[in-house]
């Protein structure tokens, strides 16, 4: 269905006049919504990413039955340090882990890289720390659903967005209930979106602060240099907090942690409520897939649960000299490694952007052997085997007009307390599907037969 329905929105655009219109209007709106990443426009496309209810449904079977696998890796992590060290925690980030965060679920908010195809359904990494592209989603599902190309598309097909900006200020403030002992609030919380200074993600948090503020629930903005923990409370200037919604990634605030502890302080107090919590490092670990793909690990899941591993997980592993295993037989890790570059990407334990991944299929040998030696070097690369991708045409803004041009599609579902709410796609013309890379998105509208 996904794909008539492709081919009907790209007739339309056959419509020089429909095609005129929308180009200009998207041009013009996504500057207005805040939909700008790094300078340059995030959606330069002029069609959103399509699901069907019945591809959606199975993304969402897959991805929530994989979430419980990930919720007792995090178990056993938490009491075993060995398999902490498996997953390439440092002492101190499972130390760091290990402080009760005051909340059940390992990260409220988390999203999965995968690539959907007619015959598979493939999963890349996890990201459990802090999630981006929430807000930037739902501001795109509003651009889109007004293009005038989009509205004469409905008149076909239902389009249906998945607003996630609700779903996680929903899940804020559930998980603040359950911090809180699930009594009820004296007052609304009051929140702090809490990153680093002077980020391409400015925008939006710009955009969770506007909506966070329409419902009701004071934000604020702020780095962890602007934060005082003193009397039992974090503030951050005359703001009294009481959710972090943490876009902080932990490597990148450890370099100042002691220079700036207020952040911490406060967490260890149980003074605030911070989603995602440090424990997420666990999971955001990409040596997580290596778990989940290892023998050793098989006892901790059921056979539905085995099953979705098999079919959706590639095997992963750390890189190291050491003998292994591969579809059951022993191998030479290294010699492996080596000898099956068409098949293989190396890429770092605890990186983000697309930085430092090596793809065998486009390596010379001699490229692949210094890659190899440079993880080695590194001490916390993987090896990962390559999955089916997914690339389809997409209509790309020109300066005159637009082009057809494929796309490497990466569909990333985002989880709300282990249950898919909202999606979007990144796109690319290379091989990383990667926003921060040079990449871009566009929302994921669920389509069915039918005007709306």
């Amino acid at each position: 269905m996904s794909k008539v329905a492709i081919a009907y929105y790209h007739d339309l655009l056959g419509d020089d006049g429909l095609a005129a219109a929308s180009r200009a209007m998207l041009a013009e709106e996504l500057e207005r919504a805040k939909l700008v990443f790094g300078g340059r426009l995030l959606s330069p496309y002029l069609r959103p990413h399509f699901l069907s209810e019945e591809e959606y449904a199975h993304v969402r079977r897959v991805c929530e039955t994989l979430w419980t696998t990930v919720q007792k890796v995090k178990d056993l992590a938490l009491e075993d340090r060995i398999t902490a060290e498996e997953l390439g925690l440092t002492p101190y980030e499972w130390e760091l882990a290990r402080l009760e965060p005051g909340y059940s679920m390992v990260s409220p908010t988390a999203r999965f890289d995968s690539f959907l195809t007619e015959r598979s359904y493939s999963f890349v990494e996890l990201n459990g720390e802090s999630p981006a592209g929430i807000a930037y989603a739902d501001a795109a599902f509003d651009v889109f659903a007004r293009l005038p190309v989009m509205r004469a598309f409905k008149e076909r097909y239902d389009a249906r967005p998945l607003y996630g900006r609700r779903l996680l200020l929903d899940t804020l403030l559930a998980t603040y209930a359950e911090f809180l002992g699930h009594r009820q609030f004296a007052r609304p919380p009051q929140i702090a979106i809490i990153d680093l200074k002077g980020l391409p993600t400015q925008q939006e948090f710009e955009l969770f602060c506007e909506f966070f503020e329409r419902e009701g629930y004071p934000t604020c903005i702020c780095s962890p240099d602007e934060l005082e923990f003193s009397k039992g409370k974090l503030r951050s200037g005359d703001f009294e907090i009481d959710i972090v919604y943490r876009r902080l990634l932990v490597n990148e605030y450890l370099p100042f942690i002691e220079r700036f502890p207020a952040l911490l302080d406060a967490y260890r107090a149980r003074a605030v409520c911070v989603v995602n919590s440090f424990r997420s490092k666990l999971i955001h670990k990409k040596a997580l897939f290596a778990t989940l793909t290892d023998e050793r690990y098989e006892r901790l899941f059921d056979d539905a649960e085995r099953a979705v591993i098999r079919a959706h997980v590639p095997w992963t592993r750390r890189v190291r000299d050491a003998k292994d295993k591969r579809d059951g037989e022993e191998i030479e890790l290294l010699r492996f490694i080596e000898r099956e570059r068409e098949h293989l990407v190396l890429k770092p334990n605890d990186d983000y952007g697309g930085r430092g991944i090596f793809v065998g299929w486009r390596s010379s040998e001699g490229e692949w052997r210094a890659a190899i030696d440079f993880a080695l070097k590194d001490g916390d690369y993987l090896v990962q085997e390559r999955v089916s991708t997914s690339r389809e045409k997409f209509p790309m803004l020109r300066d005159d007009g637009f082009e057809m041009s494929e796309q490497l599609v990466d569909l990333d579902p985002l989880l709300f307390n282990g249950k898919v709410g909202s999606a979007f796609a990144r796109l690319s013309s290379t091989e990383l599907a990667n926003v921060s890379s040079g990449g871009g998105m566009v929302p994921t509208f669920i389509i069915s037969d039918g005007a709306s």
